[in-house]
């Protein structure tokens, strides 16, 4: 994280103190830099430059009302996967025409509610979704923007659970299948063709299978040229993955230069969904050390964050940096793991670190921006963490921490029983 320094023996985002942070607000707690999310965006509007595009961020990656509200106000539009997105974008100040709507499984209600806010396109993953909202757009006499979602069948060489572009993934519709699809959607009096939409995975690392994906889809573009179907834009989806402990993504200027070489004479616009490059290593997790067990075979910190709280390592065995929030030199360096109190062997948040630890230590888990919060549970009765927003020695509170009466909200007890 860029926005992360030491001074003295602590740690700080931008000028705000992480142990202040902690002692204000309790562990655990989401804390966010508005710079690293500022700058972040603006690395992708800079790449694109005068050339014609979106930069749409994918709200799944943090749906915080506050974090949206940042990004609507930089200009950016939207990419969501469902109505609470839809709703939450609204709510935090982005424009319905600014929204694109993804999604393998779309209810009528959803395709309803974009309809008659006017959004500005639908990602269409299916045939039967391609029919559905046919059918909703003339019963209610709207016109509904449309590109298909394409799968190019390019391995990303990522993680299986977040592959998206292979033939045995759920996502999109097989690019031999496109043409037809197309032309048929073209006879639909409902429906307004605007452009082809793919995306192939997260967390990549090689600009290579998305130029390969790129050029499968101007293949496609050009045979629906000669079918009369013109595009106006292609939507190359998100996925450059971010920093997480070695890894070496693409430069967005670098990747954004390629893509406009291939794309610029057939005049298309340019659509990107960016999400974890936005927000991935903007954030971290804080949380204290509740108890240590040094043993002949292992040494466990158990600490007061759980898999509940960010589910990415037992989920994904993702790894993710590991700071102490305030240094000290005094103690002895061992080899722990760190694991929370949820009632899971799968459930840690780092493994074999080398730290000097003592019971009531601090740790951030750096690089929790995307994918953390949005994914955590009540698992265990366990209320969710508050979320914090750091913007230079100010910090707010964006989300409250979870009560027990939250928990519990909507529940009833038996009468009579």
């Amino acid at each position: 994280m860029q926005e992360i320094t030491q001074q003295g023996n602590e740690l700080y985002l931008e000028n705000t103190s992480l142990n202040g942070i902690a002692n204000q607000y309790g562990t655990p707690s989401y804390v966010y830099s508005k710079a690293a999310i500022t700058d972040s965006y603006h690395a992708y509007t800079k790449a694109l430059g005068d050339y014609p595009g979106k930069i749409c961020y994918a709200v799944k990656a943090n749906s915080n009302l506050a974090i949206l509200q940042i990004l609507a106000a930089l200009g950016a539009h939207f990419d969501i996967v469902s109505g609470g997105e839809l709703e939450r974008v609204l709510r935090a100040g982005g424009a319905a025409n600014q929204i694109i709507f993804s999604g393998v499984g779309k209810s009528k209600a959803e395709m309803e509610r974009a309809l008659e806010l006017g959004i500005a396109c639908f990602n269409v993953e299916s045939e039967a979704e391609l029919v559905t909202l046919s059918a909703v757009a003339e019963k209610m006499n709207k016109q509904a923007n449309i590109s298909l979602r394409v799968n190019p069948d390019v391995d990303a060489n990522t993680h299986p659970y977040i592959s998206t572009g292979l033939k045995e993934n759920k996502f999109g519709i097989a690019i031999d299948d496109a043409v037809r699809i197309y032309s048929w959607a073209n006879t639909l009096p409902n429906i307004n063709i605007v452009g082809v939409d793919c995306h192939i995975g997260s967390q990549l690392t090689d600009i290579t299978p998305f130029l390969d994906a790129l050029d499968r889809l101007l293949i496609l573009i050009d045979q629906l040229q000669e079918a009369e179907i013109t595009i106006q834009h292609i939507d190359l989806g998100g996925g450059i993955g971010v920093v997480y402990r070695d890894e070496t993504p693409p430069a967005i200027d670098t990747y954004l230069a390629k893509v406009k070489e291939k794309i610029a004479p057939r005049g298309l616009e340019l659509v990107l969904e960016p999400g974890r490059s936005i927000v991935g290593n903007a954030g971290l997790l804080l949380t204290e050390v509740m108890y240590l067990k040094p043993g002949e075979h292992k040494n466990f910190a158990v600490v007061d964050a759980a898999m509940n709280d960010n589910i990415r390592p037992a989920l994904y065995q993702a790894w993710q940096d590991l700071k102490p929030v305030v240094v000290d030199s005094e103690e002895q360096t061992l080899t722990w793991d760190i694991v929370g109190p949820i009632c899971e062997t799968s459930d840690f948040l780092a493994k074999e670190r080398e730290l000097a630890l003592k019971q009531g230590d601090r740790l951030a888990l750096l690089s929790s921006g995307a994918y953390g919060f949005v994914m955590a549970s009540n698992y265990n009765t366990r209320n969710r963490a508050p979320e914090i927003l750091v913007d230079g020695d100010k910090s707010y509170l964006i989300r409250e921490r979870e009560s027990f009466a939250d928990l519990i909200r909507g529940e009833h007890l038996l009468e009579n029983i």
